[in-house]
């Protein structure tokens, strides 16, 4: 099975990896460079998850793949939060009768600075939180849950929850589209 990622990203592409291939076995997952056609960095649910149903669709379509990946992280109103905000991955996986399934990772808080400069200055999550730690490549290794989880979870992981969420139509297709 051949499954295109939306992302060159490698923390996006192992997340793939290690659950699809806990799920189909032998799989042959490519990271590909896609426009997610939402903003660098997406605020609200909808900008999110568009981001990464056009990830998804943009892999499958370069590449001719089995599946296309596409995960977008972002933050999204939140009440009860300190800072108002919580940062969730989203994934899609499109299949190439154009069937689309979504889930997302569990969320958490930015330092109250991150997103004030994300919601201020525009800049993107990942990079003010590289400033904050002085790491300019955070992002593609433990990420910033790395860092705020004090290594208990990384990048790569909260990615593959993500993942299996989206594919949990997938497993139990009876369940969701009917007897085949």
């Amino acid at each position: 099975m051949r499954i295109a990622v939306g992302s060159t990203n490698p923390t996006k592409v192992k997340a793939v990896e290690n659950v699809m291939q806990r799920i189909y076995g032998d799989v042959d997952v490519v990271g590909v460079e896609v426009d997610s056609g939402v903003s660098d960095q997406p605020i609200g649910i909808e900008e999110i998850a568009r981001g990464a149903i056009n990830r998804a669709k943009r892999a499958l379509e370069k590449t001719n793949a089995d599946l296309g990946v596409g995960i977008e992280a972002g933050i999204y109103p939140f009440p009860g939060t300190l800072t108002g905000y919580l940062d969730v991955q989203v994934c899609a996986v499109v299949s190439p009768d154009g069937r689309i399934t979504i889930g997302h990772s569990p969320g958490f808080e930015y330092p109250p600075v991150v997103i004030k400069r994300i919601i201020k200055e525009g800049v993107e999550a990942g990079v003010a939180m590289g400033e904050l730690v002085r790491d300019p490549e955070l992002k593609r290794k433990v990420g910033a849950i790395g860092v705020l989880s004090k290594g208990l979870l990384t990048r790569t992981e909260l990615n593959e929850i993500a993942v299996l969420m989206a594919m949990i139509p997938r497993l139990n297709q009876e369940l969701f589209f009917g007897r085949k």
